[in-house]
Formats: structure tokens, C-alpha cells, sequence
């Protein structure tokens, strides 16, 4: 048994524990304490909570509308990966600096990110999104509809990224991709993007944007893509969503060599 004496010196130490990084448990309440508790309360999964704040409180078809009922229901009540809204304007930027008829967002989620790049594209582009979570992605499909995009601009697609990415050619007509945006597992990452290479999904000049990539980050990634010779990369260093204390970063990359 340890002894009163050793148990209070390690008290400063937990002490000082808790304060440095008071943030990350606060994280871990709202993401992870606060969300099993509401599971178990209303029986329905967090995200289908998220959705009917958001029908209840928003807007139909005004996209800002939606995204800022979004960033209340974060803020307010409970914690969603969304992209928020400092690097939301940061995607909204270089959507509409790069004007990409076709592209490729792999990560749905509940829709936030898809309802940011679609109002910035320029008419006539689609929008190929993509989740695993076939439940998730229930949520999403309502709720890009309620912010008023059809499926002629936002097309939702349901399966593992792996899978769907070498069909966008011969199943969904799709050629070239000019703007990818990646915010699903950090560890599909660097599979997935060397899998868009393989199937020359990629072209001189398209540009991948990559969210998360210091917190929970993507260290593999970040990696290849420093030292393959193949991308030029831009970091945009911000913080997590909604947690304006822990650090985060968006990798920004533009292909530049063809094999």
C-alpha cells in the first residue's frame, strides 16, 4: 500500500497535470463524457440530436444559416468534428480562389464542410462527398438538402474511401478531380492520397486540402508528402474546432509532378 506521504507528493504533480492540459480534458468531456451521457438519456446518437437543433432553429435553404446553428449547437451544448469556423473560411478561401468544377470531399460527417465548399463553387461543378457511416451519412444527406443543395451539386456517397475512390471514373464519369478536401480517419490519409495518384484521379495543379493534420494529426502524411517531390505544401496553422486553446493545423498541397 502506498503511504500517505508518498500519495501527497505526487499531488503538485497531478495538480500541475491538470492544469497544463486542462484543455484536452475538457475536450474529452464534451466529446466523449457528455455524448455517452445524452446517448443513454434520449436513446438517439448525437448526431441525429445535432440535426433536429438544427432543423428546429435554422433557416431552410440559407447555408450560413445552417452553419451557424452548427457552430451554437458546438458551442452550447455538444462537441462535434466539424471543420468550425476558423478553418471553415479558410476551405471557403481556397474554394473559391481555385474554382473547381470537380470535387472530392472524403469525410462527410454531418454535411458542415460540404455545405461551406458547395456554396463557394462556381456553377455547374459538383461535389462528390464521401462517408463510411452509412447512419452518419443519413444526417448529412438531410441536412446539405435543407441548406438547398440538390444532388445535380452535391452527390453523397455511401462506402469505405478505399473502395469508392478507384469507381469515381467508370462509375461516376469522373476524369480528373480539380480540389480534394480530406477530414475522414488521419490514418486513411496518406492510403487514400497515394490511391488517388495510382488511378490518375490527380492532375497538374489540383489542390488537397487536409484538416486535422497536427491534433489528432497525421505524421505519415505529412511526411510523404515533404519528401516524394510531388506537392508543393502550405500549412495553415489555427486551433481544433471550437477549442481555441489546442493547437491545430490544415495542410494545403497543390500536385505538381505527373508519373
Amino acid at each position: 500500500m502506498v503511504s500517505p506521504a508518498i500519495a501527497l507528493a505526487f499531488i503538485p504533480f497531478i495538480i500541475t497535470l491538470i492544469i497544463r492540459y486542462r484543455h484536452y480534458f475538457l475536450l474529452f468531456y464534451r466529446a466523449v463524457i457528455v455524448r455517452r451521457i445524452q446517448d443513454h438519456l434520449t436513446g438517439i446518437p448525437r448526431e441525429e440530436r445535432a440535426f433536429q437543433y438544427v432543423i428546429t432553429h435554422t433557416i431552410p435553404g440559407d447555408p450560413q444559416h445552417v452553419l451557424n446553428t452548427f457552430d451554437q449547437y458546438c458551442l452550447h451544448c455538444e462537441h462535434l468534428s466539424n471543420i468550425g469556423p476558423q478553418k471553415g473560411k479558410i476551405l471557403d478561401r481556397l474554394v473559391y480562389e481555385n474554382a473547381p468544377l470537380n470535387v472530392l470531399e472524403l469525410g462527410t460527417y454531418c454535411g458542415y464542410a460540404t455545405i461551406i465548399i458547395a456554396q463557394a463553387l462556381p456553377l455547374g461543378a459538383r461535389l462528390y462527398t464521401v462517408d463510411y457511416n452509412a447512419r452518419k451519412a443519413a444526417v448529412a444527406e438531410k441536412v446539405i438538402r435543407l441548406a438547398g443543395f440538390d444532388d445535380d451539386t452535391v452527390e453523397l456517397l455511401v462506402g469505405p474511401s478505399d473502395e469508392i475512390i478507384p469507381q469515381l471514373k467508370d462509375k461516376h464519369g469522373v476524369q480528373k478531380l480539380d480540389f480534394i478536401f480530406m477530414d475522414h480517419r488521419k490514418r486513411c490519409y496518406l492510403r487514400d492520397l497515394q490511391l488517388l495518384e495510382e488511378v490518375g484521379l490527380l492532375q497538374e495543379g489540383t489542390v488537397i486540402l487536409a484538416d486535422n493534420v497536427l491534433f489528432p494529426g497525421a505524421p505519415h502524411f505529412l511526411q510523404y508528402i515533404k519528401t516524394s517531390g510531388k506537392y508543393q505544401c502550405k500549412m495553415h496553422r489555427g486551433h481544433l474546432e471550437y477549442f481555441r486553446y489546442i493547437r491545430d493545423g490544415m495542410a494545403e498541397l497543390t500536385y505538381t509532378k505527373l508519373i
